[in-house]
């Protein structure tokens, strides 16, 4: 068994991620979110969807991003 990076839960049903070149260790998606998982630049929720990136900055949405001064940004819907 191993352990899980985040919570050392040593549990039977690990599972590895490969991000930016480093293994990571997990025992549920909710670490693999809390570890991995950028931060909305303006709200600071973490982003788990796709998102949207503007100069350089991710926000969770197209409002967010909007508040933060993007322009043009639109949610898909």
């Amino acid at each position: 068994m191993a352990r899980c990076e985040i919570c050392g839960n040593d549990y039977d049903k690990v599972f590895e991620v490969i991000a930016d070149g480093e293994n990571h260790t997990f025992d549920s998606f909710e670490c693999a979110i809390h570890a991995l998982a950028p931060r909305c630049c303006h709200c600071d929720c973490r982003v788990i969807g796709h998102g949207v990136e503007a100069d350089g900055a991710i926000y969770c949405c197209a409002h967010c991003a909007e508040m933060s001064g993007v322009a043009g940004v639109h949610d898909r819907v």
